[in-house]
């Protein structure tokens, strides 16, 4: 490995571009490679970084050394394709690598599991646990005693005030914001800009000022 740390980026897309930057700002001496999410399109770089292959190839980087990955593949919405990247590279052996931007505030009282993106500007405050593969993007505000489940992505400019819950996989719509001491269910949706001033249930989608739950399709 050459003292080097060797890190393989699942995703190929413009999140991907964030994450290269944000790992390259912290870990200068980082050695990168992409691969793309199966079946997906793309060249052969991707910011100065070669495009290995696709997800299929996790065991050939093991084998020739790569022993950390990150996910690169971005969500609005649906979390669970990022969900089974995660999975699939742990499975593999891979080591997940955490992505702080250098421009980040984080609490030293925080605390982040395998995986977690805070991006460019964005804080996480006194107290607050995010779980596994979470994603609080640019701007975006956790605030002192938040519970973040795994895979759960706080969008660019979300306000989440203290002692907010997120479920698992849940999705946080850019700018949106979330009074405090709310729950955000597993699997559910706020949509950007929305303003939360109740509990959402699990795999509820909720839009709009104050927020409100879309209805389904025939519903009254």
């Amino acid at each position: 490995m050459n003292g080097r740390l060797r890190c393989v980026l699942l995703g190929a897309g413009g999140h991907a571009k964030v994450i290269i930057e944000a790992l390259r700002g912290r870990h200068p001496e980082i050695d990168l490679c992409v691969l793309r999410a199966r079946g997906g399109a793309g060249g052969s770089e991707l910011m100065g970084v070669p495009v290995v292959g696709d997800d299929g190839d996790l065991a050939r980087l093991l084998a020739d050394g790569v022993r950390f990955f990150a996910v690169g593949l971005g969500a609005v919405g649906d979390n669970r394709p990022r969900a089974v990247l995660f999975r699939l590279a742990s499975e593999h052996g891979l080591q997940a690598l955490s992505v702080q931007h250098p421009s980040a505030i984080v609490s030293p009282s925080a605390t982040l599991a395998a995986g977690c993106q805070v991006l460019a500007g964005a804080v996480v405050g006194t107290d607050a646990q995010l779980g596994a593969n979470v994603i609080v993007n640019s701007r975006a505000v956790v605030e002192h005693d938040c519970r973040i489940g795994d895979h759960a992505h706080v969008a660019s400019g979300a306000v989440l005030a203290g002692g907010v819950t997120v479920g698992a996989a849940a999705h946080v719509g850019a700018g949106a914001v979330v009074k405090q001491g709310l729950r955000i269910g597993t699997g559910s949706i706020v949509g950007a800009g929305a303003a939360v001033v109740d509990d959402v249930a699990d795999g509820q989608t909720v839009v709009g000022v104050p927020a409100r739950p879309i209805q389904k399709k025939g519903g009254r």
